[in-house]
């Protein structure tokens, strides 16, 4: 299944994929309007909902609340490259969180599937074509 990417104007850039459109844009201080994330913007969103959703079924297998629930994601950039060196993930558990579940919750978001393509990377291929 493909995804398409289309580009309705100035700065902005929208992907296509299974019946739902994700837009972007660029900050004003980049040329854009600011009105969506940023590409790298939803590139860290999915890195921590990935891990959220696996650590939300955790808690809901085991009958335990999600209302406080809360994931921090953090990273630091490396001042020459500019590109992320470490990505940090909290894991805020909510009041009355079983002790016995705290290691088995950071096992199940380690099992993020985003995560784990960063452990075995995709080849990219690039290639051009003429419409018509």
């Amino acid at each position: 299944m493909d995804m398409m990417i289309t580009f309705p104007g100035n700065k902005k850039v929208d992907s296509t994929y299974n019946g739902f459109t994700v837009h972007t844009d660029q900050p004003i201080s980049e040329g854009g309007e600011n009105t969506a994330p940023a590409p790298f913007d939803i590139f860290l969103a999915s890195i921590g909902t990935c891990a959220g959703i696996y650590v939300s079924s955790f808690c809901n297998e085991r009958g335990i609340d999600t209302t406080d629930l809360r994931l921090i994601l953090g990273f630091i950039r490396n001042t020459v490259t500019h590109m992320v060196e470490e990505i940090d993930i909290q894991i805020k558990l909510p009041a009355g969180f079983p002790e016995k579940y705290k290691s088995a919750v950071v096992r199940t978001a380690e099992m993020c599937f985003v995560k784990k393509h960063f452990v075995t990377p995709p080849r990219f291929c690039i290639s051009v074509s003429s419409e018509g």
